[in-house]
């Protein structure tokens, strides 16, 4: 999905003051964050294990959703009608099964076994001494993490671009700067807890917006009314799709068990014995926003009927649309600050994981091996790596094009399909093996890719991609030899 905007809205000075006091806040947030995060790796990284309930929650949806919730889905939902629906039915009735059984798994796995990010874990579970793992996926993670953190920023400042009338590549630095400022120094607690008070403002803009043009239109009867009367009785069908193009759409849902940045939360929480309630609050803010998204691009398809009336032509552009015509200047600007949230909410949590993955996984565990290395430096080095990848992001986001947003239509699919059926066997079946999980990842990554390049009309190359995974580490691990210490590692990740 190309997450650009092309409008050309003459910012008022209610909507510049909103803007400017939520980057105030954000940044305020990444500097009380310091100290906390200077403490240690682990504290940079995965908030040292202390991250309550309420943060987990909101900072695992928000980070999961990007722009694509509130430019993306709002458009498909303008363009579909209800049977855009199932785009989100997947990926939250996953999540909420993720909450309730994986997440307390591999949270007291990681804990028990001191694990701070993904190839810790895989390292842990399949005793992988040679490092062979621990290097695939690395490096999976980078061929589609860092391309996508450079999306989300080149995202960003297209919306500061076009709604406050900024030259887009000055619009590029203010956007990295602003990133930079407080993952640098808050680490992951910082990026929590701005995720979260994203996650508020970003359910408010969902809620205010389809709300205001219900009321404009003249109430929900008339609203329920003009739907009823539309010209196309398929645009309030929800089973209005082909059965692969519902099936695409529920597997959008297979992501959130490979990714990363949503799996770090998972191993960041105080107790695993929240997670019940955890499920409850992210499931309740999964509906909350995917519900007004949807109820947006339905109104939006009643004020605008013909795509011409929308920027450019474009769907995409139809909440900051609706939200300038509906809206006063102060709640524009916090609809404009919410598509703002959305996009760097998974942009910080791709740094961090692209961080955590050279710093702790190459540099300390695989070229300091045996050597101790003080917490000072990791988090220094951290800190560094940080501002080195957002450098890196803004050159590619300079010189790919549209490169980029190619990339972004399958980083989410390349890593769910990668992980994901690595992960839910590693914790699941005893019998997996590391030759298995190293053919799947390799599996999963490649297939995603030849997938999108060629067979991307049949259907959403996540599903394929997953499913081929999943069988070949089953296939794997039964020709290979069980791996030692099973009934040990499945013990550490039991209910305690």
């Amino acid at each position: 999905m190309d997450e650009s905007l092309d409008l050309q809205i003459e910012p008022t000075t209610g909507t510049i003051i909103t803007f400017i006091v939520y980057i105030v806040l954000i940044l305020g947030i990444g500097a009380i964050s310091t100290r906390f995060a200077s403490k240690g790796i682990a504290h940079y990284f995965i908030g040292g294990r202390k991250m309550n309930r309420l943060v987990v929650a909101m900072s695992s949806v928000v980070s999961a959703r990007s722009a694509w919730l509130l430019l993306g889905f709002t458009g498909m939902a303008y363009s579909m009608g209800l049977s855009a629906i199932w785009a989100a039915v997947g990926y939250i009735f996953v999540e909420f099964l993720l909450f309730f059984y994986y997440a307390g798994r591999i949270r007291r796995f990681t804990e028990k076994y001191d694990c701070i990010t993904l190839p810790d874990f895989y390292n842990a579970r399949f005793q992988d001494k040679k490092g062979y793992l621990r290097v695939i996926v690395v490096f999976v993670i980078a061929i589609f993490m860092i391309s996508y953190v450079s999306a989300q920023m080149v995202a960003g400042a297209n919306v500061f671009s076009a709604c406050y009338n900024i030259q887009e590549n000055t619009a590029l630095f203010l956007t990295a700067a602003i990133i930079l400022g407080y993952v640098i120094l808050g680490g992951f607690m910082a990026v929590s807890f701005i995720d979260t008070v994203q996650g508020f403002v970003i359910i408010a803009a969902l809620i205010v917006v389809p709300v205001a043009g219900i009321i404009n239109i003249g109430g929900i009867g008339e609203f329920i009314s003009q739907l009823r009367t539309f010209e196309s009785e398929e645009f309030i069908d929800p089973l209005a799709l082909s059965f692969g193009a519902l099936i695409g759409f529920l597997g959008i849902g297979l992501g959130p068990p490979g990714n990363p940045h949503i799996i770090s939360r998972y191993m960041s929480i105080k107790t695993p014995r929240a997670f019940k309630s955890v499920a409850l609050m992210g499931t309740l803010a999964n509906i909350m926003m995917a519900g007004g998204a949807l109820l947006a691009g339905l109104v939006g398809r009643l004020y605008y009927p013909e795509i011409n009336a929308l920027p450019a032509a474009d769907q995409e552009n139809l909440l900051p649309m609706l939200a300038w015509e509906q809206l006063t200047p102060i709640l524009f600007g916090l609809v404009i600050a919410s598509i703002f949230a959305a996009i760097i909410s998974t942009a910080d949590s791709q740094l961090l994981v692209g961080a955590s993955a050279i710093v702790r996984d190459v540099y300390e565990k695989m070229i300091m091996t045996g050597k101790e290395v003080s917490q000072t430096k990791l988090v220094f080095l951290s800190r560094t790596v940080v501002f080195l990848l957002v450098v890196f992001a803004i050159i590619m986001g300079w010189l790919a094009g549209e490169l980029i947003f190619w990339l972004v239509l399958f980083a989410w699919a390349g890593l769910g399909a990668s992980f994901g059926p690595a992960t839910i066997l590693a914790l699941y079946w005893k019998r997996t093996t590391r030759p298995g999980v190293i053919s799947g990842i390799i599996t999963g990554a490649v297939t995603v890719i030849l997938w999108h390049l060629f067979l991307s009309d049949l259907m959403y190359e996540l599903v394929p991609a997953f499913a081929l995974s999943f069988l070949v580490i089953i296939v794997v691990s039964l020709l290979t030899s069980p791996p030692d210490k099973k009934d040990e590692m499945f013990k550490a990740m039991e209910n305690n």
